[in-house]
């Protein structure tokens, strides 16, 4: 049974191509599919369960897309709702449609997929060795189980499927596979199943497989044998190029993806233009394998404090590596012999701006800049050990010299105050899967009405 895809956008909150969208929903989908997020900006907001993507931004786009569903008359699915998927951004996510639902004037049913695991449930994972570690994974016990702020796993078709056939005119789902709210319809209709995740994995990040990636708005076909993709604006074009080159986008392996339950393989896939705007794949395999969900976790590392100068003279800019290296051997015995403090204690970190501050050694140094952005990142133990710090070596951010015998020089601080409290810092604790038995077992689905 044929199957039709519209997919908005790579995300919500990026933005898309309202009239492409329109465009869209004219074709008469079975479904609307977006993603709400990922692990892509690091850890902070799974640690912090929080969205990474503005309110307002969000609301506004999940806005045309409730009005889009419908008009369509068929579900809207968000994946990883609020960046990360934990609980709080599911809920996050489900409070703006209820606002919008009233605004709207619309009554539907919303179920709720969540994600997110009991520190406990992973520890007994551990213990009945349920958890297996990815490439690269850090070393796992229970204490640092125990540690961590929030763990979600990521939800596959199954779990998108549970959700939809609770009659869910919306399903907002925590934690998922970036494919899984796209291939889960068509597997649930018994299109194929290689094709189902081989289209869901090209249209994850919307018009990314088009010759327009910023237009958004993507249509996919499935059906028993393979899938046709369209980009839906005008100025965007779905080449044999563009399709499959995506299968090397966030992707170790150009030739296979895994899933819960198996893995994706592309080795006999074959692209063929239909028409200008229009590419055919067939030849893709599913393949079977023990029920597995990935598992993402997160941890404070630590708390932090960032101060920034400018260096403009054109001595310092020349030797802005040596002039921070100085300094930091220099204020660490300042730190030491003022605050009592050891290396172990704390990170000091200088960043040149304008120089290396992306690639450090790696970088080209062809030219030399007009200036230098010096950024300071001190990360300790607690948060006002961090700050505590960072103003410890403020004068000396302003006024450190190159050499003992110059008078002291002055750079400049581009705000004030110079430093900056950023809160808690996060790092990854968890690459792992967790085998599971029933695709249920580590998920919850309540469904609710909501609106007019």
């Amino acid at each position: 049974m044929a199957t039709r895809v519209l997919v908005p956008s790579g995300v919500l909150g990026l933005g898309f191509d309202r009239v492409a969208l329109a465009r869209g929903v004219a074709a008469r989908p079975d479904i609307i599919a977006i993603d709400g997020g990922s692990t892509d900006s690091g850890p902070y907001s799974l640690g912090a369960g929080v969205s990474k993507y503005s309110r307002a931004a969000t609301k506004a786009e999940w806005r045309h897309l409730m009005q889009a569903r419908a008009e369509a008359g068929v579900p809207l699915v968000i994946g990883t709702a609020g960046t990360c998927g934990t609980d709080a951004t599911v809920d996050w996510m489900y409070a703006i449609t209820i606002e919008l639902a009233a605004e709207l004037g619309q009554t539907v049913r919303v179920a709720r997929l969540y994600s997110s695991q009991p520190n406990d449930r992973i520890t007994k994972a551990l213990t009945a060795g349920q958890l297996r570690p990815l490439d690269p994974a850090p070393p796992v016990d229970a204490a640092a189980i125990a540690d961590m702020t929030n763990i979600v796993a990521l939800a596959g078709a199954e779990q998108i499927q549970a959700a939809l056939a609770t009659g869910a005119d919306i399903v907002i789902a925590g934690r998922t596979t970036d494919t899984a709210t796209i291939a889960a319809l068509p597997l649930a209709r018994g299109d194929h199943p290689g094709a189902a995740w081989h289209g869901a994995k090209i249209a994850e990040c919307g018009a990314l497989c088009s010759t327009n990636p910023t237009s958004g708005v993507i249509l996919v076909d499935f059906d028993e044998t393979g899938f046709t993709v369209e980009a839906m604006a005008e100025n965007a074009l779905c080449t044999p190029h563009s399709v499959s080159a995506h299968m090397l986008y966030e992707n170790s392996d150009p030739f296979r993806l895994y899933e819960p339950g198996g893995h994706l393989d592309v080795t006999g896939a074959r692209y063929r233009a239909l028409d200008a705007r229009r590419v055919r794949v067939e030849g893709s395999e599913w393949v079977p394998g023990a029920y597995t969900v990935k598992l993402e976790g997160a941890r404070i590392a630590g708390y932090q404090t960032t101060i920034l100068a400018i260096l403009r003279a054109p001595r310092y800019v020349a030797a802005a590596r040596e002039w921070t290296e100085k300094l930091g051997i220099f204020l660490q015995g300042e730190i030491a012999g003022r605050m009592g403090l050891s290396p172990a204690d704390y990170a000091l970190d200088f960043r040149l701006i304008g120089a290396d501050g992306a690639l450090g050694p790696l970088e080209n140094r062809s030219g030399r800049p007009v200036e230098i952005g010096v950024l300071g990142i001190v990360t300790a133990a607690t948060q006002d050990t961090a700050a505590e710090i960072g103003k410890l070596i403020n004068p000396f951010v302003l006024h450190y010299p190159l050499t003992e015998d110059e008078e002291l020089p002055t750079f400049a601080f581009p705000y004030s105050p110079a430093t900056t409290d950023r809160g808690a810092f996060y790092e990854f604790a968890l690459n792992h899967v967790m085998m599971l038995d029933d695709p249920m077992a580590a998920f919850r689905i309540l469904v609710a009405e909501v609106g007019a």
